[in-house]
């Protein structure tokens, strides 16, 4: 069986399923929220790009490399984005969570928090990582602070480490959380996303 097998991940805001062309309609409409594909610091995919960026994840799958998933939301059932384990390396129990978009208007909401939280302790809890990694662009300030605080920490930076689609060079900030800094960052989320559940443990 392929290392990580596909999963879907429940939570109260967000539903992570794997992905298909079924989920086609939905991210071609959540594509055109916000017209992200044109912030030239990302890979978002154009609207008409939906269905060949579907194959591009899917063919990755099958070559053992990414896990991908939709991005679900509950009370609609409608997809408004991706988010994939990418670069796997099984032998060593390491993952990428990477190639992460959201349709504009569910971005800074809990569903993203929630998200990386189910990702993580899947990847902890049930896959027994000893690292989980998570790459953006330098100048990509918005992705970089909410990377941080997740509580991962910056390895380092890959200089001219990719060619954007505008020509540019992208410089590689590689964060990662490992093992022993689970347990703390999964507090950190659980509280950010019920902040009350403090003062209801000291009743």
């Amino acid at each position: 069986m392929s290392w990580p097998a596909p999963i879907t991940l429940e939570g109260v805001h967000v539903r992570l399923a794997p992905l298909s062309h079924t989920h086609a309609p939905d991210l071609r409409d959540a594509a055109r929220d916000g017209d992200l594909h044109k912030l030239w610091y990302t890979s978002v995919p154009a609207p008409d790009a939906i269905e060949a960026e579907i194959d591009r994840r899917l063919g990755l799958q099958q070559q053992g490399g990414m896990l991908p998933f939709a991005v679900i939301k509950p009370d609609t059932g409608q997809a408004v984005g991706m988010t994939t384990y990418m670069n796997v390396d099984a032998a060593n129990k390491r993952v990428e969570i990477g190639s992460t978009w959201y349709r504009k208007a569910v971005q800074r909401t809990p569903l993203n928090t929630e998200a990386k939280l189910l990702l993580l302790h899947h990847a902890f809890d049930a896959l027994d990582c000893i690292a989980v990694e998570f790459r953006t662009h330098f100048l990509n300030r918005q992705s970089r602070t909410a990377i941080e605080r997740l509580g991962a920490k910056l390895d380092g930076i890959l200089r001219s480490h990719q060619k954007m689609p505008n020509g540019s060079l992208r410089d590689t900030a590689v964060y990662s959380i490992i093992a022993c800094e689970w347990p703390a960052v999964k507090a950190g989320l659980e509280y950010r996303l019920n902040p009350d559940s403090l003062h209801d443990a000291g009743k």
